[in-house]
């Protein structure tokens, strides 16, 4: 100790009772030597790791709205195709009635018309009656026909 001496008349008993508590751990701060440590919050710090942490998460959900929505047009486009090759075979000439998922073959004749055969590419004898081969064509369930070989 310093061997100072308090002087009990001097001291205002109000004041002290007010920096005084009956429930010591209800205190935001340490009240004695052994108390935890309490340290206050950066609140700047805190919002923006709370918005970090919200911008990565929507980030991540719209780039997976994005490959969904990528998905559906990709199907559309599909789709598109089939409607306008179904559109090309419904008028060709066919000489047969086509079943449902059979393979056929689509050729175009040397004035431009166009014909759908039971007979592959390289199937044809010395006579071919055609100018140029389109594609490998199969007849969906849906009367729409799906591409399955094209001649690139």
């Amino acid at each position: 100790m310093s061997g100072k001496k308090i002087n009990i008349e001097n001291l205002d008993l109000d004041q002290m009772k007010e920096k005084t508590t009956e429930n010591p751990g209800l205190l935001p701060y340490a009240h004695h030597s052994g108390s935890a440590i309490v340290k206050p919050e950066d609140k700047g710090k805190i919002t923006g790791r709370a918005v970090a942490a919200m911008q990565s998460q929507t980030d991540m959900q719209m780039s997976q709205i994005y490959q969904q929505m990528q998905l559906l047009a990709d199907q559309a486009k599909k789709i598109k195709a089939r409607v306008e090759v179904s559109e090309r075979i419904y008028q060709a000439a066919m000489g047969f009635e086509p079943l449902i998922n059979h393979k056929y073959f689509l050729y175009q004749k040397e004035d431009g018309t166009d014909f759908l055969s039971l007979i592959g590419p390289d199937e044809w004898g010395r006579k071919k009656d055609w100018a140029k081969f389109v594609a490998e064509v199969k007849l969906l369930a849906d009367h729409t026909w799906e591409i399955l070989r094209e001649n690139t």
